[in-house]
């Protein structure tokens, strides 16, 4: 499974942003979905996660209400629509990929990840 990940950017407090995550090769093998981010000087964190048969979402705590995750049809690109952004929300952000079993909110629960995007929220 290889994951290009996109949609980063500079948006001001309050904005916000739509970051996806494109899967290709052997997408079969997925059976959930994962964003998470990584500020500078901490460790990577969950933000979100996504079964991928049926849609069902996970949040951090952190961004329950303002963020949604979700996937396209043809179930081959994962969103992450991000809104009411605050600086605190500045980092890089990463998608990630497993196979069968519970969706993990640890990174180590992950097989595949993608290169990350910087989401930078000025205040």
């Amino acid at each position: 499974v290889q994951l290009q990940a996109s949609g980063g950017g500079l948006v001001q407090a309050g904005g916000s942003l739509r970051l996806s995550c494109v899967a290709s090769e052997d997408t079969d093998g997925i059976y959930s979905m994962g964003w998470f981010r990584q500020a500078p000087g901490k460790e990577r964190e969950f933000v979100a996660g996504i079964y991928w048969a049926s849609g069902g979402p996970i949040y951090a705590d952190s961004v329950q209400g303002r963020f949604t995750i979700s996937r396209d049809g043809p179930k081959t690109t994962a969103y992450l629509q991000m809104n009411n952004l605050k600086p605190e929300d500045t980092a890089v952000y990463y998608c990630a990929a497993r196979g069968p079993g519970v969706l993990r909110t640890s990174p180590a629960g992950y097989d595949y990840w993608g290169q990350g995007t910087q989401v930078t929220v000025s205040s």
